[in-house]
């Protein structure tokens, strides 16, 4: 697939920049999680991000109600049936958000050095002198000199769109703030976000478990987005939640750090969740400016060493509004890649913007060109180190398949796999080949009837960098006859012939269980 693998260490002819790349089936093997909404809930809008390169679709249950959700969630299965795509499903939580209601709507402009009253009582009509709050412990939380942000959505660091307020004093329950900039507040419903203050809240709500026991059990999510994750324990309160909702129980959780608190006790968080999100957006305001990187590429590299896929926030802001991103924007994508990021998560570039599709190609487009110059072979090698000898029977056989396909130049690395760990292991060592991960259903039991597993396992691989799915047919077990394997390994290499990946004379590595003994192979192909 990259044939032409550049590295960035060594000298480029300049004049290859501007050579085309070559269309592949694949737009990247980076996964971009889209967020639907208003601009992107039409069954034809809806498809073409899923032919744009959209492998996730995130729902956002800060806003809208269930019924909303679910009719976009419709549109979303159509677009899925008429495309032929897969895509998994994300709900994300609102977790202890603040916010500010504006229930008539109407545009509110605040006035560089004036004063505005933040107040718990959510009967009042907000105005350019008072905004209503849903949290009542805020004069409790904050001290005179502390910094409140305010913005619709998420925070677009624009100080036309979003309002940087300082406490000035105390009165009661209401907090009276100084504001530092002019701003115009537009829609019903603002963000609040205090700089470094932790908010008595808890991190899943009544209102969250709702929307996860109803609309999260109905539709079968593939990822729980665990927003504001402060500790370990969010996580193991979340899993145990989702443990008593039937099929629920296969729900990866992914940890989205958004403040100081979550970055303190990463480590633990990391050990506990499926996945990280870093929400840079308010990431961005809780830490000083020239750290942000730094977070970065600390916490994607741990991801990196823990086989867990890492997920990025807020990298393409301007294209909510426009056609093109800007030139940071679009290094800051490309930098997120070659960081080691295993999927992009576009919010209300998607969700409100005028481009969600031209926002979902783009991204793919800087994905791909990136990955040409990761330099894998260094990447491997610190792996490698990092995990350390002697390696588990597992990551021994990830880890050869990969070296070996690198070595014969396969054109793809196909897995079989149940539980898909096995593929994710492959795909941790960031082989410059796609992994087809043949994910083969389990017959499984619940006292009162015989279901497949599978679905869920297949789903789950499409945030992870590389990795893509097949569902085999449950007929044929993982660990089987060497005649049935060939017969799925046929269909799987028939499949990749179609799509464009596997070619005549294309050596490819597969990786299958023998009995009890993993086995990795190299074939290949005739005419």
């Amino acid at each position: 697939m990259h044939s032409t693998h550049l590295l960035l260490e060594e000298p480029i002819r300049m004049v290859t920049i501007l050579e085309p790349s070559k269309p592949s089936f694949f737009p990247a093997m980076t996964k971009i999680v889209g967020t639907l909404g208003p601009k992107s809930r039409s069954v034809e809008v809806i498809s073409a991000c899923l032919k744009a390169g959209m492998s996730v679709a995130r729902f956002d249950f800060s806003w809208g109600d269930i019924e909303y959700h679910q009719e976009t969630l419709e549109n979303l299965k159509a677009a899925i049936k008429g495309t032929k795509k897969l895509c998994a499903v994300m709900l994300d939580t609102v977790g202890p958000e603040l916010q500010v209601l504006n229930k008539s709507e109407k545009a509110i402009s605040l006035e560089a050095d004036g004063y505005v009253v933040l107040t718990p009582d959510q009967e009042q009509e907000a105005s350019s002198q008072l905004l209503p709050i849903n949290f009542n412990g805020l004069s409790k939380a904050v001290k005179p000199g502390d910094t409140i942000f305010i913005g619709q959505y998420l925070f677009t660091g624009s100080e036309t769109t979003s309002v940087w307020l300082e406490v000035a004093e105390l009165k009661g329950e209401d907090v009276v703030c100084t504001i530092k900039n002019s701003a115009t507040l537009a829609g019903s419903l603002f963000t609040l976000h205090i700089s470094q203050i932790r908010i008595d809240l808890p991190t899943l709500t009544e209102a969250d478990k709702n929307a996860i026991s109803t609309w999260g059990v109905r539709n079968k999510i593939d990822f729980l987005s665990l927003s504001y994750t402060r500790h370990a324990e969010d996580v193991r309160q979340a899993r145990e939640f989702l443990s008593k909702l039937g099929d629920l129980y296969q729900t990866q959780i992914f940890a989205k750090i958004e403040n100081i608190e979550g970055l303190t006790h990463f480590d633990e968080i990391l050990q506990e969740a499926d996945g990280i999100i870093l929400s840079r957006g308010n990431l961005g305001i809780d830490l000083p400016p020239e750290k942000v990187f730094l977070f970065q590429k600390a916490a994607v590299y741990k991801c990196n060493m823990a086989g867990k896929p890492a997920v990025v926030t807020r990298v393409v802001d301007s294209m909510t509004d426009n056609l093109r991103p800007t030139r940071a924007e679009a290094t800051d994508v490309a930098n997120a890649i070659l960081d080691g990021s295993d999927a992009i998560l576009l919010g209300a570039e998607t969700l409100r913007g005028l481009y969600p599709v031209e926002t979902i190609s783009t991204v793919g487009r800087i994905c791909y060109e990136a990955e040409k110059v990761f330099n894998q072979d260094l990447y491997f090698k610190k792996t490698v180190k990092y995990v350390g000898e002697p390696m588990t029977h597992l990551e021994s056989i990830a880890s050869s398949a990969v070296r070996a396909a690198i070595k014969v130049k396969a054109s793809v690395i196909i897995c079989f796999t149940s539980s898909g760990r096995a593929a994710r292991l492959i795909a941790k060592y960031r082989p410059t080949m796609p992994v087809l991960s043949v994910v083969i259903p389990r017959l499984k039991t619940n006292q009162l009837r015989w279901s497949f597993s599978g679905a869920f396992e297949a789903r789950q691989s499409l945030i992870v960098r590389g990795l893509f799915p097949m569902l085999a047919d449950p007929r044929h077990p993982a660990e089987s006859t060497s005649s049935s394997n060939e017969s799925v390994l046929k269909v799987a290499l028939d499949h990749g012939k179609a799509c464009g990946i596997i070619k005549s004379h294309d050596r490819v590595v597969v990786c299958q269980k023998v009995g009890d003994a993993s086995v990795v192979k190299i074939i290949e192909l005739e005419d």
